[in-house]
């Protein structure tokens, strides 16, 4: 009996190990959004992470954020660093890996509680008329194998477009009352 019980979990984990390798790793979100203002002053704005704590949906859950900074806000290098006891904001830090002025801005995200993770991504800016820009958001992130199993069962689309969507709203309202 003890051994047939040993034998089917042996069974099912092997299942779910073979249904994970077979299982996507990788996933991208891509959300866009138009503000009515020029190109110009929308790069100037997102490509500053000292104002992503007037918008972000994820800094904003917690008032109790712990949000420190480090380097030349704007260029390669500079690091946003946040510690949230709220879980969806986790601890972690986001730092801007590549500028192309004007039109891009790359970072790389770093979670580093509740779970340890890494995702990049980037944000760019896109004139569609002299007073309105497309920003397009990026972020690109996976599991790995054999925790990518999860994907199955989690909607990444939702679980983080949703929050982006929100973020892209409240980073126009800023821009466009702001600026």
């Amino acid at each position: 009996m003890i051994l047939k019980i040993v034998m089917t979990l042996m069974a099912l984990v092997f299942i779910i190990l073979a249904i994970a390798a077979f299982t996507k790793r990788k996933y991208t979100i891509v959300r866009e959004i138009i503000v009515n203002k020029p190109k110009q002053k929308v790069f100037d704005y997102i490509s500053h992470f000292k104002n992503q704590p007037e918008y972000s949906k994820w800094l904003l859950l917690d008032p109790n954020t712990k949000i420190d900074f480090s380097g030349t806000d704007g260029e390669p290098g500079f690091t946003l660093l946040f510690d949230s006891k709220n879980k969806k904001s986790g601890k972690g830090e986001q730092e801007i890996k590549k500028v192309i002025q004007g039109e891009r801005v790359e970072y790389e995200l770093r979670f580093l509680e509740p779970f340890q993770f890494v995702a990049n991504g980037y944000t760019s800016t896109e004139a569609t008329t002299e007073n309105q820009t497309r920003v397009k958001w990026v972020y690109n992130s996976g599991m790995k194998y054999p925790m990518n199993i999860l994907l199955l069962f989690m909607d990444m689309e939702k679980i983080i477009g949703t929050d982006a969507e929100e973020t892209l709203r409240s980073m126009k309202k800023q821009i466009e009352t702001k600026y």
